[in-house]
């Protein structure tokens, strides 16, 4: 199973066509943000599914930690993003959803990847769900 950097490596190196489909079928991309601090791209494969169109959706779940992940707190101090599906490479720009929209999306993702549910429990925080929409 891949994980981390060497899942973003051997994920671009085929363009997805090792490591798009990860843990129990999950479909995973990749996210490429600004580090908050260091200016720096940081690279991290994250499981997606898609809006009503073709942006993709993205849960700051980090297992159910009490902070956010740190990629997330990297798009909100710079919402563009850069975002590879499989071969597909393009320039969005993230937004947390909330109310129904964010419900509506929160239940295809967890249909995917159940554990989302049990990571709400763990904490405290509202998870952020997060559209990246092509610019």
């Amino acid at each position: 199973m891949l994980f981390g950097d060497e899942h973003v490596r051997r994920y671009e190196e085929t363009d997805g066509e090792v490591g798009h489909d990860w843990e129990k079928g999950a479909p995973c991309l990749i996210l490429t943000t600004k580090g908050r601090k260091t200016g720096e791209d940081r690279k991290f494969a994250l499981i997606y599914q898609f809006d009503d169109g073709d942006n993709p959706v993205i849960v700051a779940s980090k297992g159910g930690a009490p902070e956010h992940p740190g990629w997330y707190k990297n798009l909100v101090a710079n919402p563009e993003v850069k975002v590879q599906v499989k071969a597909d490479k393009f320039t969005a720009r993230a937004r947390t959803i909330e109310g129904e929209e964010r419900a509506k999306l929160w239940e295809k993702l967890a249909a995917v990847w159940p554990d989302y549910n049990e990571y709400a429990k763990k904490t405290d925080r509202e998870i952020p769900v997060v559209v990246l929409e092509r610019v």
